[in-house]
């Protein structure tokens, strides 16, 4: 299973971050949060700020570019095997920061990917 933080969390059901920590959790993989606000989507705590998460293999973004910003630094630091950018937070400066500190950018969408099995 591959541990995965979902950054840009949201506890409202119609957000596609919503329905990917469901579904990640219903197949089994372990989910880490964080979002604007504190709260609890199924079984995972999302975080209100960001924290040190250990043995990372993906991080998937569901931020737009111009936030995502702010969290370079932090997505680089936790030094995950890939980025999933989601549509709507494509972002070719990240990714290419990504390339530069050998981890995967990757333009798709989670939950396609987990529908289709290759996740």
């Amino acid at each position: 299973m591959k541990k995965t933080l979902v950054l840009g969390a949201s506890d409202n059901p119609s957000r596609y971050s919503y329905l990917a920590i469901n579904r990640l959790r219903q197949e089994g993989h372990e989910v880490v949060a964080v979002g604007r606000k504190q709260t609890t989507v199924a079984d995972v705590r999302v975080e209100n700020h960001p924290l040190p998460f250990d043995n990372l293999d993906t991080v998937t973004l569901y931020l737009n570019s111009r936030h995502q910003k702010e969290y370079y630094q932090y997505i680089l630091s936790l030094q995950p095997k890939r980025i999933i950018f989601n549509p709507g937070a494509e972002n070719e400066e990240l990714a290419e920061l990504a390339r530069q500190h050998n981890i995967l950018p990757l333009e798709a969408c989670t939950l396609v990917l987990l529908s289709t099995g290759q996740y």
